[in-house]
């Protein structure tokens, strides 16, 4: 309720644990059903293997970070 219509909120963990990445995020686009996934993956070009989308899930021996964890969710009414 805290975001304007239009507006992103920026999901961040540095987790790999589904529990703690995608279904957090599933989760609340079934609490909110004015609010949808927006892809993540033009935020970070050049990256290799970032995946199908639009969230993006980071692996130490793919892109030599933490496995980190985003996803932008914009709410849309």
């Amino acid at each position: 309720e805290s975001v304007r219509v239009g507006g992103v909120v920026g999901y961040a963990t540095c987790s790999p644990h589904l529990a703690e990445t995608r279904a957090v995020v599933d989760d609340v686009l079934k609490q909110y059903r004015d609010a949808e996934l927006i892809d993540a993956r033009p935020l970070l070009p050049g990256l290799p293997d970032l995946g199908d989308g639009p969230d993006i899930q980071l692996w130490p021996h793919l892109h030599g970070t933490d496995a980190m964890y985003l996803a932008l969710i914009r709410r849309t009414g």
